[in-house]
């Protein structure tokens, strides 16, 4: 919960004074030996914590996943494995697993969702990525347009949406091989675009090097690069900008 919801508790008789104030002599993490959960990372920053699934050990997965939904009501965990879907199954029987994009997350329902951010993919095999991204954004809020397989090589996609593109907030656009999406719509809209280069593409793509050079070398105003395959980071950063957008 963050600070104003519990004050609101209080207000209409939900919580107790005493309960209230227990809340707010807590510490601002709780330590659990191999993990500090960061419980007041959504007072400080607006964004509850996230975890990253791959490598944790199944123990470990199981009570970071059940402390933090019994904390916050929801929990949103990247790049998890089918085998760690069915681990905190057991404990959370109404979790969610994408198979495409990896996230393992259950959400708090009737959540309120605004202003709009496009997610763009050159390719389609580039939609793994760019479904963190978009989910990503959703879970925090946002309202997400997917547009899929525009990439340059017929760029006449790209334009053929272009009014759904230059209507929202930010744009992300995730790209392997050359990584040349991001310029051109870096070029075609008022809005800041977040770059996501992928892993995707043959021998000399560097499992993703070559687009990330493109897009920090780009020539286009208004585009800022997270790192390869980081579509969490590019969805992040996207639900901050579309917050400041709104407001």
């Amino acid at each position: 919960m963050e600070a104003k919801e519990v004050l609101e508790k209080v207000k209409t008789g939900e919580l107790s004074v005493e309960e209230a104030e227990l809340y707010f002599k807590r510490k601002p993490f709780e330590d659990i030996g191999y993990a500090k959960l960061d419980t007041y990372r959504e007072i400080r920053s607006g964004y509850p914590e996230v975890v990253y699934c791959s490598g944790k050990a199944d123990e470990h997965l199981l009570n970071i996943y059940g402390r933090l939904y019994k904390q916050n009501g929801e929990v949103f965990g990247t790049r998890a494995s089918l085998e760690q879907y069915e681990t905190v199954k057991k404990i959370i029987p109404d979790i969610q697993y994408d198979s495409i994009s990896r996230i393992l997350k259950i959400e708090k329902s009737g959540k309120e969702k605004i202003g709009n951010v496009a997610v763009c993919t050159a390719g389609t095999a580039d939609i793994p990525v760019a479904e963190e991204a978009a989910q990503t954004a959703e879970y925090f809020g946002n309202n997400v347009t997917r547009i899929f397989d525009v990439g340059v090589s017929g760029i006449h996609r790209l334009l053929s949406n272009l009014n759904e593109i230059q209507s929202a907030n930010c744009v992300i656009a995730a790209a392997g091989m050359e990584g040349a999406l991001a310029s051109v719509i870096g070029g075609l809209v008022d809005k800041p675009v977040i770059a996501v280069p992928t892993s995707v593409g043959y021998g000399a793509s560097m499992h993703g090097l070559s687009a990330l050079l493109t897009m920090i070398n780009s020539c286009a105003n208004g585009i800022s690069v997270v790192n390869i395959d980081n579509g969490y980071g590019a969805g992040y950063i996207a639900s901050q900008i579309n917050r400041l957008a709104v407001k």
